[in-house]
């Protein structure tokens, strides 16, 4: 098999390793009498958790040379932790059980990214990564709709053993990749002479000072942060509040949102590095930012099986988009520093505050004032994002472009 054949091998089982049993948490704790609040708590806990860790993973990523078995630890560790709730119904048990598989999901993306970058180099990083990314979403619609199907006929049982089956291939693709396809220096971002003058001078910027030296990268960071908190909650308070309405399947209507999404997410993709090399990253960004309040607006108005079908087409057309771009983005703004991974750690922590927070505001909103007024609110908020990125155009463009060419 073809090294990069067994990098989007990877990427499809990692989808689900990576969510674990996200997307369903919400309806397995309100099927165990949760209320929204608590949930939304629990969920914050876990992306406040994995926000801390995510820069510290992108370091571990950048300074080791085993990545492959870095991949098999995180894949292990998030599989049993997301097993643990099968066993426990405390919330301290089940906080502990999401701390820990956030955490070790947090070193995934970034050491993802860093074999790609080592095996492709900055040249074909975008298009490598598009075709991961387009897998990675191939892989989180399979992996729903086995959910969704096992769960309606098994119960939840069954989506914790398909989670298991996934961390069992995604470790089988692992090992098929050859430890010597991917050049070490290459994946952190740095060409053989600059790794030999790192070397020489190993001194380098702190983990999260990397975001804010280069006003591009904490410019992005901070869009993220104001999209993601909006957007983070809105997938599962839709299925709760579907669900809590009496109107479908809770894991079936679950796994429908998810398979909307990401099959659009597909699509998105596939088109983001075309998109990027024709008009530039601030626009595909742009067209982002753009989705999510116009998402909000809808599932606020249309809460039920008819709906969901233009709320998550949305949701697919932001998160596809951007699953591409701010990988590649953050690529292009750091390359030759050999803080690549690092980077994509202080990015995806920005973006993890965002989402940290967003169930705990979402679930006290919907607690206190019903679903319909939690999209509102959260849509609002993720305008922000777009706020930012206009405002800051001038800064913005010259360096999206330039990466670009």
């Amino acid at each position: 098999m073809k090294a990069t054949l067994a990098l989007e091998a990877l990427s499809f089982f990692m989808a689900d390793v990576q969510a674990g049993i996200g997307p369903f948490i919400g309806v397995f704790l309100l099927d165990r009498g949760w209320r929204a609040d608590e949930i939304g708590s629990v969920m914050s806990l876990a992306g406040l958790a994995a926000m801390v860790a995510t820069p510290l993973a992108g370091a571990v990523v950048d300074a080791t040379r085993s990545k492959r078995a870095l991949i098999v630890a995180a894949t292990l560790a998030t599989t049993l932790a997301s097993l643990a709730l099968v066993y426990t119904r405390s919330y301290a048990g089940v906080a502990g059980s999401q701390i820990v598989a956030a955490v070790s999901a947090s070193v995934l993306l970034p050491a993802l990214a860093g074999v790609t970058l080592g095996m492709v180099r900055a040249s074909g990083f975008d298009r490598q990564f598009g075709r991961n990314q387009m897998a990675n979403h191939a892989g989180n619609v399979a992996g729903a709709a086995l959910a969704g199907w096992f769960g309606w006929h098994y119960g939840f049982n069954a989506v914790f053993a398909l989670a298991a089956i996934f961390a069992v291939l995604a470790v089988v693709s692992v090992l098929l990749i050859p430890a010597q396809a991917i050049d070490y220096a290459s994946a952190r971002g740095l060409d053989g002479d600059q790794a030999q003058r790192q070397a020489a001078q190993p001194r380098s910027p702190g983990r999260l000072r990397s975001l804010f030296v280069n006003r591009p990268l904490a410019l992005l960071g901070a869009s993220l942060a104001l999209f993601h908190l909006g957007n983070a909650a809105m997938l599962p308070l839709y299925g709760m509040g579907v669900v809590a309405a009496h109107r479908g399947n809770p894991s079936a209507f679950t796994a429908q949102t998810i398979v909307i999404a990401q099959c659009v997410m597909v699509g998105a993709a596939w088109l983001a590095p075309r998109f990027i090399r024709k008009h530039g990253y601030w626009w595909v960004l742009l067209v982002s930012w753009c989705a999510l309040p116009v998402r909000g607006v809808l599932a606020a108005l249309v809460m039920n099986g008819a709906g969901v079908w233009p709320v998550q087409i949305l949701d697919g057309i932001g998160a596809g988009l951007q699953s591409v771009a701010v990988p590649a983005l953050v690529v292009r703004l750091m390359e030759g520093t050999g803080r690549v991974n690092v980077s994509q750690g202080a990015v995806a922590t920005a973006q993890g505050v965002g989402a940290a927070l967003s169930p705990l505001l979402g679930g006290t909103l919907a607690q206190q004032f019903g679903y319909a007024g939690a999209f509102l609110a959260l849509g609002t908020v993720s305008v922000g994002s777009l706020a930012l990125w206009l405002c800051f155009a001038g800064t913005l463009r010259p360096a999206c472009a330039a990466s670009c060419a």
